[in-house]
């Protein structure tokens, strides 16, 4: 049984979800996803202003008349949202949790895809694979993937997201649309996440919020590893401390956008405190002047 007041979330969520994909992401989504490949669909005489590339030699010879060949795009796409369920995400100290933004994103997401007739699937990870649902079209579909990213209860706490992009490869033999929906507060899983980039299109949605970049002055705050449950009692306002903090904040970033650049991944970054409108309407939009 799903507690009330999740129920209650995961159909704000939904009706929330609904409207973003309908009014807002209505055309944007088909023009940044596009489909994998071109389908042959009839003949017909040259017209005007046809492009001269599409010219049938054979039937042109033929008949005496040029005519060019038609082709059609194959639309329908498998998209699937690799999700973070690891303790980390119960975290937000301001609007929302990670989790609940990462809940939301991928509603709307999904909402996007099933209106243009893809299929969508789900993947919950930890430190180990918790949950997998294939890609299948229709809104009761979506409802469940929403259900399950806000009131699944994982096994383990850890990030394994080199296990969890090694899974994905197993299951998906064809090349899918994929959305990594995490804080990449992972190690070691540059070579998995090469190995899914050369067979899907990858596409990483970074979550975080703002006490993970600039950490509060509180003074001494004991603080938790929410995924191993270590302690730590750490002086907040000394100018070492924050500014080792800082740096090892900037490292970290710049290497993982190095390495989603260099696999050629677009990436969105998305804070809880602030609208995904805007940061999702972007990659869109930057996806569509590439394509």
């Amino acid at each position: 049984m799903v507690p009330k007041e999740v129920l209650q979330k995961i159909k704000q969520i939904d009706i929330k979800s609904k409207y973003l994909a309908n009014e807002v992401f209505s055309g944007e989504y088909e023009s940044a996803f596009r489909g994998h490949g071109m389908e042959f669909e009839e003949v017909r005489e040259y017209h005007p202003g046809d492009d001269i590339r599409s010219i049938d030699w054979n039937v042109t010879a033929r008949t005496g008349n040029p005519h060019i060949k038609i082709f059609r795009e194959e639309r329908e796409l498998s998209v699937v949202f690799l999700v973070d369920s690891s303790a980390s995400l119960n975290f937000g100290t301001r609007k929302r949790f990670k989790q609940e933004v990462a809940a939301e994103v991928a509603a709307i997401l999904a909402y996007a895809a099933i209106k243009s007739s893809d299929k969508v699937g789900l993947i919950t990870f930890t430190d180990q694979v918790e949950k997998y649902i294939p890609p299948k079209k229709g809104t009761g579909h979506v409802w469940r993937v929403i259900k399950e990213i806000l009131s699944f209860e994982p096994e383990k706490k850890g990030t394994n997201l080199e296990g969890a992009l090694e899974f994905l490869v197993k299951v998906l033999p064809r090349r899918a649309v994929c959305f990594v929906i995490s804080d990449f507060l992972s190690h070691d899983f540059k070579k998995g996440l090469g190995i899914a980039a050369r067979r899907h299109d990858m596409i990483a949605l970074m979550l975080s919020d703002p006490a993970e970049e600039n950490l509060p002055r509180l003074g001494w705050m004991n603080f938790q590893d929410a995924e191993n449950g270590e302690t730590r009692w750490i002086d907040t306002r000394s100018k070492n401390f924050q500014k080792v903090f800082q740096n090892k904040r900037s490292e970290r970033m710049n290497e993982l956008m190095q390495n989603f650049q260099s696999l050629g991944m677009d990436v969105c970054c998305i804070e809880t405190d602030k609208e995904y409108v805007n940061p999702l309407l972007k990659l869109f939009r930057l996806r569509e002047k590439k394509l």
